[in-house]
């Protein structure tokens, strides 16, 4: 272990963790140094005999366990994009022993008197006080002895319950694949999607982690349609159970800490503030995204020629946007190849706004061989930092897409950003990779968030890149969005991958035509699952549930967004993103944060789109600041006033 690579910070360039050089047996004794150095040095920090200062106390809290942040990086990135037993293993050990560690160091009694007594004039430094102080109280550093001893039993066992529901997924998503064993029955998928299929004589099609799957679009066999929602919607049947046990400890705990539910304790420390705020946004959506869906529907059954179910929803829906608009998706594949999609697409689009380039750095590894890594420069040819990208769904990778910091910028350690995007596109047996329009969507939507974390500019980790409220983190990375289909960007990526013609202005013009169509059922499905985390997470104290699917059809009925041809988008047994992930009574956040995208859209296109000084003024009012003040101060200090719901309202077509 003299040798473990997490013991000392990275040699490589950007600090890019040593991927080459870690074993599965290097984690838990660097977790357990990592730990007990932390420990050690916030004994020392709480113990000082000199006054609270903000260097002594809060930068020394930053400074502080440098070990154990370098290993839990890389093994939380690694448990979600590339999975083993053995890591499986070592997470259900260490995912509890460090909710006691956190917990030991946000209930040290010594150490929050100290912070109390800080003091800065720092607008910086300020804001960072102030973040730590809402941190240990959230935690619980006001309650007594025996209320802190339940709630450390409350964090432990919600711990172990997350990591529980988080395995049982990722193994559902291949138990419960689609298996076939005649290729005929995947027709309209292409020849090659099929041949990606192919294993051990059989065909499987994995689920990803939502409910309407992509192949339910393309699948002509109305049973082998129904045989993958089925499939889709019933996975890991056990999760229902840990769900409603999960939701009745958070009701508990934020009992504990002074909330009458798990949703009031989240939302106070987000943009929204209130469990009412939401609400009324939520509100002002429901009756016309459920309106708009029923009006699709009956489309849909004009066009199937009978009473379509919820499996036949993504097939006749490309059959009306086909009779409607002449638009018909697969089309546009063939212009979508990945590596074009990013170089030439992505990469020109950040170019064109910011300034900067890309080099691939092939000396530079990742953990898999599908990972590739580019180094990022500012445009006067300084270094900016490290994108990794993880294109490519497999087995060992949770469902999804997402970003995450391997190393996080800040002054304080003189460290640049390493950045990474994982998304789930299937790898085709051979030839090129071609992208559906959501999958290139997706790709600037997490190249969005990699922007957030590359350009900040701040002195402390803790308040780097995409560290500011759940409910702002999706706003940047939707507004990037806005350029997949930018003329000029467009023009620039979207070519045929065999004849590098340019995708016709006909088929673009098509896909600008058909894109409001099918919003009602976009809508819906969203908020159904908005409003499901919502129902969980306003349990009372006490109440428990005992029919977890019966709860879920309840809470849909009343609040009004119960459709039976429209499915929540993640069912409480699959809802990673509340009893796996950070957004319980957070999952919200994409509609608010499409608020302030909405607003920001319209801003971009009122001051002339695709420019460097619209990237410039974005970049320096926004991204760069990172969580180092307040958020809707950022929107502000960029839009120029407060933020409007009628853009969004407006853009789904639900005005």
């Amino acid at each position: 272990m003299a040798e473990n690579p997490f013991f000392a910070p990275s040699n490589l360039p950007y600090e890019l963790p040593p991927f080459a050089d870690i074993r599965e047996e290097h984690y838990l004794p660097a977790f357990e140094l990592g730990m007990a150095e932390q420990l050690a040095e916030v004994e020392a920090i709480a113990g000082s005999t000199e006054p609270a200062t903000f260097d002594n106390t809060i930068a020394a809290l930053e400074r502080s366990g440098r070990i154990l942040d370098r290993t839990a990086t890389v093994f939380f990135s690694v448990a979600a994009s590339n999975s083993t037993d053995g890591i499986m293993e070592i997470e259900k050990q260490i995912s509890p022993e460090l909710t006691r560690h956190g917990d030991a160091i946000r209930l040290n009694r010594a150490l929050w008197a100290r912070i109390k007594q800080v003091t800065t004039d720092d607008a910086e430094e300020s804001w960072l006080l102030e973040k730590y102080r809402d941190d240990f109280i959230r935690a619980g550093a006001d309650l007594s002895e025996s209320e802190q001893a339940r709630l450390r039993e409350l964090n432990e066992e919600l711990s172990k319950l997350s990591t529980r529901f988080s395995q049982s997924l990722l193994k559902a998503s291949t138990e419960s694949a689609l298996v076939v064993t005649d290729p005929a029955e995947l027709d309209g998928f292409d020849q090659a999607k099929i041949e990606s299929l192919r294993k051990d004589g059989e065909y499987v099609l994995p689920l990803l982690n939502f409910t309407n799957q992509p192949g339910l679009a393309q699948l002509t066999d109305r049973d082998v349609r129904r045989r993958l929602y089925e499939l889709s919607v019933g996975r890991a049947p056990g999760n229902f159970e840990l769900a409603a046990r999960m939701a009745a400890l958070r009701a508990e705990r934020a009992a504990l800490l002074g909330f009458p539910n798990h949703a009031a304790y989240i939302v106070a420390d987000q943009t929204a503030k209130t469990v009412e705020a939401v609400e009324e946004m939520l509100g002002q959506l429901v009756g016309p995204a459920v309106r708009n869906a029923r009006k699709e529907a009956e489309a849909l059954a004009e066009q199937a020629g009978f009473e379509i179910e919820p499996w036949d929803w993504s097939y006749y829906s490309e059959k009306v946007r086909q009779a409607r608009y002449d638009f018909d998706g697969a089309e546009m594949r063939p212009y979508f190849e990945l590596n074009r999609v990013y170089r030439d697409g992505v990469f020109f689009a950040a170019t064109k706004l910011y300034g900067i380039t890309f080099a691939e750095r092939p000396d530079l590894g990742g953990y898999h061989p599908d990972v590739t890594v580019f180094e990022v420069f500012n445009e006067d040819g300084g270094r900016l930092g490290l994108f990794v990208l993880d294109p490519y769904a497999r087995a060992t990778k949770r469902g999804g897409a997402w970003m995450n910091n391997l190393v996080d910028q800040s002054f304080l350690f003189g460290q640049l950003p390493v950045v990474m995007n994982n998304l789930n596109v299937t790898k085709p047996a051979s030839g090129p990779t071609l992208l559906t329009y959501e999958e290139v969507n997706t790709a600037f939507h997490e190249f969005g968030h990699a922007l957030h974390g590359l350009f900040s500019q701040v002195r402390y980790p803790r308040v780097s890149g995409t560290s500011v409220p759940r409910d702002f983190v999706e706003y940047p990375s939707q507004v990037n969005e806005m350029w997949a289909t930018w003329p000029e960007v467009l023009a620039n990526y979207a070519k045929h991958h065999e004849t590098g013609e340019p995708m016709p202005v006909s088929l673009v013009d098509k896909l600008t035509a058909a894109e409001k169509f099918n919003q009602g059922f976009k809508t819906v499905e969203y908020l159904a699952a908005t409003l499901l985390d919502w129902a969980w997470h306003k349990l009372a104290p006490g109440e428990t549930v005992a029919d977890a699917e019966a709860f879920e059809a309840a809470a849909l009925e009343a609040a009004g967004i119960a459709f039976a041809l429209v499915r929540t988008r993640y069912r409480t047994n699959y809802f990673a993103h509340i009893f796996a992930g950070g957004y319980s009574a957070g999952y919200y956040s994409y509609i608010w944060s499409e608020v302030l995208d909405a607003e920001s859209v319209e801003w971009f296109k009122e001051n002339g789109g695709l420019t460097r000084a619209n990237g410039d003024h974005f970049r320096g009012e926004l991204l760069s600041r990172g969580g180092s003040l307040d958020p809707l101060t950022a929107f502000r200090n960029f839009r120029g006033r407060e933020p409007s719901i009628q853009p969004l309202l407006t853009r789904r077509g639900l005005d």
